[in-house]
């Protein structure tokens, strides 16, 4: 293979590769930064582009047109970068649309992450991690020692069961009902007597089957006494009831780690997700970002864009050659703008999504000493939804723990309470799941809801992307473009928002080259 690749190309190559089954699937074509050699004896002299908001999409477009010599300027309205990526931690302040003011006192180290927390392992953020210098490490996205707990018509209603238990239970029985199934030839319209041998030793291995094809409770669920030295054969949990295991839906979450985006392991930024922007904008350069300048207006003009803004209590204005606005699609429309009919209605056909989460400082880790949990999530048909457990800072002292992390309905529960019925309404159901340690040793907590964040109002935008108005904002207006997340195939992924932003540049260099 290796001397064909030589001889015959890098085309030969790939071909034989795929047929034997090594070559990679298909893919568009990869993302090329741009580059000021592009523009040389093409379009000579200065580019400007105004970008607005200082979040995923804004910064990551803001250094690639950087990479070509483009001049940009980015106007964030908050005093920070990351926009809907915010790491909480001692020293912010934050004043939501409920009119309270949260002071968050976690220990130097501690923080939690309101916004993006965690990176699927396909996903461009880390290569821009790479690219940025920003350390990364392990995010147990499932955890066996967490719990599920649900409500039922069962002896399991609202019992806090192991993952490891629950899986145990529920993978044994769907195998022996399926390998009884197949036995009594209930499968014979689509099974071989071959196929039914090979599913018969798949189901055994995957279930943990007895010789006669039952389950009867395995290792795996775990012990109440940890095997010893010597005769300390430890002792097994046996194992609950198949009707009770399937009516109580104990197993309603454990698809969640077969997502594509959802995989068990995952990444996160060493020190909070925000790491990445602030990265960002070291590489744009700071003084090309400014924090803390509200755009009141954006308006096409007859050679480029007009864009207006308070910053320090002034008003001030800029022009530039492009504007990329990065701004949610339902807050678009409260600026003054000269926007066709069609484009402000296609904005506001987007939808918002209710979420946030509460951060729990403990004084003892004790789902570490008590509970062996170590990272993942616990998870409950409660309002909180989950508990969250900290990926760093092991066997140390204190940690923040995610109180809930919820969405839609569960998250409205919450959202227009104080941050302290929050906190008490998250301990009451936290409780019920880990027991009465889950309501001490607390000596902080700091909580965030994305519909009452000024400048977000939504977790992340709800629409298909097939929609004619979704793919209205996709093509620019006039000398406007417009990116984010929401403009893209991967929503609420820092991902969706680099694709976005990548595709824009992409649009505009190659404008303003006269390739286009």
């Amino acid at each position: 293979m290796k001397g064909l690749g030589v001889t015959g190309g890098a085309g030969m190559m790939y071909g034989a590769m795929a047929a034997v089954g090594l070559a990679p699937a298909a893919t568009a074509a990869p993302f090329r930064p741009p580059s000021a050699g592009d523009l040389i004896g093409q379009a000579p002299g200065r580019h400007t582009v105004a970008i607005l908001g200082a979040g995923p999409a804004g910064l990551a477009a803001a250094y690639e047109l950087g990479k070509a010599g483009y001049e940009v300027t980015v106007l964030e309205a908050r005093g920070r970068p990351g926009g809907r990526v915010w790491s909480v931690r001692g020293g912010t302040e934050e004043t939501d649309l409920n009119g309270e003011t949260q002071r968050c006192t976690f220990a130097d180290g501690h923080f939690i992450n309101v916004g993006a927390t965690r990176i699927p392992q396909s996903h461009i953020t880390l290569d821009y991690c790479r690219e940025l210098g920003v350390e990364i490490q392990a995010f147990g996205n499932q955890n066996a020692n967490t719990l599920v707990n649900y409500a039922s018509d069962t002896p399991l209603s609202k019992t806090s069961i192991t993952y490891r238990a629950a899986k145990a239970d529920t993978y044994g029985y769907v195998s022996e009902l399926l390998q009884k199934a197949a036995s009594r030839g209930a499968l014979d319209d689509v099974l071989s007597a071959d196929d039914k041998h090979a599913l018969a030793e798949f189901l055994t291995e995957f279930g943990d089957l007895g010789s006669d094809g039952r389950y009867v409770g395995s290792t795996r669920r775990g012990y109440s006494s940890e095997p010893g030295a010597g005769t300390a054969y430890g002792t097994q949990l046996p194992p609950h009831g198949m009707s009770d295991v399937i009516r109580s839906g104990i197993g309603r979450n454990f698809a969640f780690d077969f997502e594509y985006d959802q995989a068990m392991l995952m990444l996160t930024p060493v020190g909070g997700m925000d790491r990445i922007y602030h990265a960002f904008v070291d590489r744009i350069g700071p003084e090309k970002v400014r924090f803390g300048a509200e755009v009141t207006a954006m308006r096409n003009a007859p050679d480029g864009v007009t864009v207006e803004f308070r910053e320090g209590g002034r008003a001030q204005s800029l022009t530039a050659d492009y504007l990329i606005c990065t701004v949610p699609p339902h807050l678009v429309p409260r600026l003054d703008h000269n926007l066709p009919a069609d484009v402000v209605a296609a904005l506001g056909s987007a939808g918002r999504t209710s979420s946030g989460k509460l951060g729990i400082e403990y004084s003892r880790r004790w789902w570490e000493t008590d509970e062996r949990i170590y990272g993942g999530a616990s998870n409950t048909d409660k309002d909180i939804a989950q508990i969250m457990f900290p990926y760093d800072h092991f066997n140390s002292d204190r940690g923040v723990v995610v109180g809930y992390y919820n969405t839609g309905r569960r998250h409205q529960a919450f959202e227009s309470l104080t941050h302290r019925q929050r906190l008490a309404k998250a301990l009451a159901e936290g409780s019920e799941i880990h027991g009465d340690k889950y309501r001490k040793d607390i000596v902080s907590s700091f909580s965030g809801s994305w519909a009452r964040t000024r400048y977000s109002e939504s977790a992340w935008a709800t629409w298909e992307q097939t929609s004619p108005e979704y793919r209205l904002l996709l093509q620019p207006v006039q000398r406007i473009y417009f990116a984010g997340d929401h403009l893209s195939n991967a929503i609420a992924w820092q991902h969706g928002a680099f694709t976005s932003a990548r595709s824009v540049v992409e649009a505009i260099h190659s404008r303003v080259a006269g390739t286009n």
